[in-house]
C-alpha cells in the first residue's frame, strides 16, 4: 500500500512539473514569437529555428544564462559577470534579449549553411544543418531537442 501511494505522488510530481513548464514555454513563446517572427523577415532564417533554438538554449528563459546575461542561445564571449558578482562563465552578456537574439541570426549569417538554406521554410533542414555545423556540444542531442520543441509547440 506504502508503494502504490508514492507511486502515485510521485505521477503527481512529475504531471505538475510537465504542466508548470508547458506553461512557462508557452508565456516564453507569446513573450519572444514576435521578435523571432520579425528576425525571420530580416535574416530569412525561419522563426521556428530562431525560437526553438532559443527555448531549447535558455530553458524557456529560465536558465542561469539567460537570466543574468540575457543570452538566450548558449553563445560564447565576454562578460562582465566576474566584475559585478564574481561568478566566472565564458558566456557572453548582452544588454537584453533583442540583442542576444540578433546575434544569434548574425552567427548563423555567417555559416556555410546559410547560403544554402536562406529563404527555406523547412525548419528541419535548418536544425539539421546548425546540428552539423558544430553549434552545439551534442549536436545529436540537441538536434532531437530543438525538433521536439519545434513539433510539441507547433511553432
Amino acid at each position: 500500500m506504502f508503494l502504490k501511494g508514492n507511486k502515485i505522488l510521485v505521477f503527481i510530481l512529475l504531471l505538475t512539473c510537465a504542466t508548470i513548464l508547458h506553461a512557462q514555454t508557452s508565456t516564453y513563446i507569446n513573450k519572444y514569437r514576435p521578435l523571432s517572427d520579425s528576425l525571420s523577415m530580416v535574416y530569412h532564417i525561419p522563426s521556428a529555428v530562431i525560437l526553438g533554438v532559443a527555448i531549447v538554449e535558455s530553458s524557456s528563459g529560465a536558465s542561469r544564462n539567460c537570466r543574468l546575461l540575457n543570452n538566450h542561445f548558449g553563445i560564447v564571449g565576454k562578460n562582465n559577470l566576474y566584475k559585478t558578482r564574481k561568478i566566472k562563465t565564458r558566456y557572453k552578456q548582452y544588454p537584453d534579449a533583442t540583442a542576444s537574439y540578433i546575434d544569434f541570426c548574425r552567427l548563423i549569417t555567417r555559416r556555410s549553411l546559410y547560403r544554402r538554406l536562406k529563404n527555406n521554410p523547412n525548419a528541419y533542414h535548418w536544425i539539421d544543418a546548425i546540428s552539423k555545423s558544430n553549434y552545439s556540444e551534442l549536436p545529436d542531442i540537441w538536434k532531437k531537442r530543438v525538433s521536439s520543441v519545434i513539433k510539441k509547440y507547433k511553432l
